[in-house]
């Protein structure tokens, strides 16, 4: 009897097999990597068989944003708005620690999908349902900004100039040998105390790092708690851009 050939065995190309395929390689090789070319190997295919599925590689990269988002959790029942954002905002964070690409590729994106749309949709219902004015909802979309996916966006930057963060400068210390460590720390607290003070406190969590830069669990729980805490209190005392408290 004559075997089926590789191509009648092979898993039927549709829209959700290449951009599952897409995403997973993203994981392995990186965003920078991935190409149509490479996927269509990837996926055992020619490269135009790609193109019934996804017009080009932006819309390919918006449909792998569409399934990062997908693997947010969607907004927590019975519980206050403080709780659902912050449940919510921690699930955005575990999606793009699994897949660190998805920060560079969300930030790209020229214009919002329907998934995204639905998202950012989602987190304003929830403030909104919570007691939040639609203007005291727009300053707070404001001010949670990258947050509001998980990461700080101002902490990815390429600095401009030397980099002198207490954050940063504590990095610096902690991958050097003990002898380097205690010349650095001299060296800082001669000339920049304070920050040689900061940097003796500070703590680093390891693997928490979305992409680069120094934003572990710890620091960006902190700061988002302060936000939402910070957010209710303007809540409750009616804020508004006019009258203020």
């Amino acid at each position: 009897m004559a075997r089926p050939s590789t191509a009648a065995t092979r898993p039927r190309l549709n829209r959700d097999r290449v951009l599952t395929g897409a995403v997973a390689l993203a994981d392995r090789i990186g965003i920078e990597a991935l190409s149509m070319r490479r996927l269509a190997q990837e996926l055992d295919v020619v490269p135009m068989a790609l193109y019934k599925h996804v017009a080009n590689k932006e819309q390919l990269l918006d449909g792998m944003i569409e399934l990062l988002v997908a693997e947010i959790d969607p907004p927590a029942t019975g519980v206050d708005w403080r709780a659902a954002i912050r449940l919510r905002v921690l699930s955005a964070r575990r999606v793009l620690l699994r897949h660190p690409w998805g920060r560079s590729v969300l930030e790209s994106r020229t214009s919002r999908t329907p998934a995204v749309l639905g998202y950012i949709d989602s987190v304003i219902g929830t403030f909104r349902t919570g007691g939040f004015s639609a203007e005291l909802t727009h300053h707070v979309m404001h001010a949670l900004g990258s947050r509001m996916w998980g990461f700080t966006q101002e902490l990815f930057d390429e600095p401009a100039g030397p980099d002198t963060s207490a954050a940063d400068g504590g990095r610096a210390v902690e991958d050097a040998s003990p002898e380097v460590q205690q010349a650095m720390l001299q060296a800082l607290a001669e000339h920049f105390p304070n920050i040689a003070a900061t940097v003796l406190t500070a703590t680093h969590d390891d693997g928490t790092v979305v992409a680069r830069g120094c934003d572990d669990q710890a620091e960006f729980e902190f700061a988002l708690d302060l936000m939402l805490d910070g957010f209710e209190r303007l809540r409750s005392t009616g804020w508004s851009p006019r009258g203020g408290h």
